[in-house]
């Protein structure tokens, strides 16, 4: 016997095998894009790297002996130590905002929800400024990554807590005090560096704030990627939950959903995904707002395809968009919140003009 949460996915009217496949394809084609991605992004900088070079380096890192080198030691270490761990970071984090951009849309039902809307980086950008210039001491030895969890999940609890009237949560309530709480915890965590001893520090931070991957290493690739794997399959185990939830508060309700579970669940996840990023690139704008969009206009409302699709396109955006960071104004490079702006705006305008934005986060 269907149950009615069942029968909440999307319909899939006529040729369910050719819209499978084409689904399959769209995803091949960007993984291939990723790879793409990553191989441009460890090939281009101010030490230019040929393209087999590179693959070649990584190659004979993996398999001793496997090409044979072409390459000095200079560009081996640049590769290896600098560009692979960067490029890998970019994809971790351009994954997992996208898909938190995608979740935090359905979650409110607004087509604007990110987490910077909702004062979520703002909050984790706090907890790790804190860390950063005050040391561990301040939040009793957290790490950076547990710090801006914490800031990450305060300002998201305030966010619940504030929007509920009469015991229910509207989406419009939760958009505008994520609103006010952004702005409160982007004043504090000025305010601390305003404070801080060291100007230069101060300035360090506040590139790192508008989005950075320079200091990317090896080390710092474990803990983002368990958490994006790990979210992202329970996420797509949610899927038929958050089709449900898009259709609304009511509906999902009728269809067996635990609405208020399932947003204090998701809400914690999201937490921690965007803790974990922002203690690792800072507080990156317009990738979680603008992919899922993309995301939907390629493969419709259905999260079951909305997921996978959002992760992959964020990936090979923020690989690019680093890319174009390092060389635009080489040798110094720009804050990735400014590239993503530039792309992100445009493409936000273009979405507004043509409708587009209330038809893609319209369940099918």
């Amino acid at each position: 016997m269907t149950s009615a949460l069942q029968r909440a996915r999307p319909v899939d009217t006529g040729r369910p095998h050719r819209r499978g496949g084409r689904f399959a394809l769209l995803v091949a084609l960007l993984a291939v894009a990723v790879v793409a991605s990553t191989w441009l992004a460890v090939s281009i900088g101010a030490v230019r790297v040929g393209l087999p070079q590179a693959w070649g380096i990584v190659a004979d890192r993996l398999v001793p002996g496997l090409v044979p080198r072409t390459w000095t030691p200079v560009q081996e270490q640049i590769v290896w130590e600098f560009r692979l761990p960067r490029a890998l970071l970019a994809l971790l984090v351009g994954a997992g905002l996208a898909v938190v951009g995608a979740v935090l849309q359905a979650l409110v039902r607004n087509p604007l929800a990110d987490p910077f809307l909702l004062g979520i980086s703002s909050g984790a950008s706090f907890g790790a400024v804190l860390v950063l210039i005050l040391g561990a001491g301040a939040l009793g030895g957290l790490s950076l990554s547990g710090a801006a969890f914490a800031g990450s999940l305060l300002a998201l609890g305030l966010v619940y807590v504030l929007a509920q009237r009469a015991g229910r949560i509207t989406p419009s309530r939760l958009v505008l005090a994520g609103v006010a709480l952004a702005y409160l915890f982007q004043a504090l965590y000025s305010f601390v560096l305003q404070q801080a001893q060291s100007g230069r520090a101060a300035q360090q931070v506040l590139f790192w704030l508008m989005g950075s991957l320079g200091g990317a290493r090896w080390h710092m690739l474990p803990l983002p990627a368990a958490v994006l794997a790990v979210g992202l399959v329970y996420l797509l185990l949610q899927h038929r939950q958050l089709n449900a939830l898009m259709a609304g508060e009511e509906s999902a309700v009728s269809l067996g959903v635990n609405v208020h579970r399932l947003r204090l669940t998701l809400f914690v996840l999201t937490s921690l995904l965007v803790g974990v990023l922002v203690a690792t690139s800072g507080a990156i704008a317009f990738v979680g707002l603008i992919v899922p969009h993309a995301a939907r206009l390629l493969t419709g409302a259905d999260h079951r395809r909305v997921l996978p699709v959002t992760a992959l396109l964020g990936a090979a955006f923020l690989q690019l968009v680093d890319v174009a960071a390092r060389v635009v104004n080489a040798p110094q490079e720009l804050a990735l919140s400014i590239v993503t702006a530039l792309f992100g705006v445009p493409f936000f305008l273009w979405l507004l003009r043509r409708r587009s934005v209330d038809r893609a986060v319209t369940v099918a």
